[in-house]
């Protein structure tokens, strides 16, 4: 699922009926759910056959050992990627381990956006790793999606400042949600802006900081939840250990 970051087509929120369409502009952001193909599946048909991979079984044959774990598990750049993109990356992996970890991501996107906490850093993290990886890392095609990405997030952000205040109220949260599909009720919105509360009961404001995270919370709670709502009826039965396992990672704080 993407993001709409304007234009003048008309936008309908979530609705657990029917599955929702993307928008044809909108970003790219649920791809790193997606699970890489796997380089070792076979690409024949059949089994044992003419044209099989499968080696003939029988009396005295042994299976060949498994393939060795590859060392370098991490993507390359994808066709296109601006230089720009390339070189704060390489920038920042000075051991050319082909990989780079949250304080050094930090440093890559503070050259062109801006200093993030390390709250929002994690789940960027979360979201955009390759699947099969544990650790808290990404690889070149991975930080490449996360530049991209908030890039989208940037415009969305100065589309709907309307006043220019260089931050975001409840109310133009609630509208950028309602443009990417999400019709939260207010009760939930509440919750969501309780977060940045600092106690003081002042009006609660965003800066492009929160509201990437406010935004991510919601896309990727909202992804994981129709993951167990196939038929998109709006409510789904789930295991305690799949609920927190779920929802976790998505309010860790730092």
């Amino acid at each position: 699922m993407a993001y709409h970051t304007g234009g003048s087509q008309a936008q309908v929120p979530y609705n657990p009926s029917a599955r929702p369409g993307p928008g044809p502009d909108q970003p790219q952001l649920a791809y790193p759910y997606q699970t890489p193909p796997n380089p070792y599946l076979p690409h024949a048909h059949g089994g044992g056959g003419i044209g099989s991979t499968s080696p003939p079984q029988g009396y005295g044959y042994y299976p060949p050992p498994p393939p060795p774990q590859q060392q370098n598990v991490y993507s390359s750049f994808p066709p296109g990627t601006s230089p720009d993109v390339i070189r704060n990356f390489q920038m920042v992996d000075r051991y050319q381990k082909g990989y780079i970890e949250e304080k050094e991501l930090q440093e890559a996107l503070s050259s062109n956006y801006q200093k993030f906490s390390r709250r929002t850093l994690r789940l960027l993290v979360f979201l955009f790793r390759n699947s099969g990886e544990s650790s808290y890392r990404i690889g070149p095609k991975e930080f490449a999606d996360v530049w991209n990405c908030l890039g989208q997030w940037r415009a969305m952000f100065d589309r709907f400042d309307r006043d220019r205040s260089g931050n975001i109220d409840s109310a133009e949260l609630r509208d950028a949600l309602y443009s990417l599909g999400y019709a939260l009720p207010p009760s939930v919105l509440q919750v969501l802006l309780s977060r940045y509360e600092d106690g003081t009961g002042r009006r609660v404001d965003l800066n492009f900081d929160s509201f990437v995270e406010c935004g991510m919370i919601v896309k990727g709670l909202t992804e994981k939840f129709k993951e167990k709502d196939p038929r998109y009826t709006g409510s789904a039965t789930l295991s305690y250990e799949t609920f927190m396992s779920m929802v976790i990672p998505f309010i860790v704080s730092d």
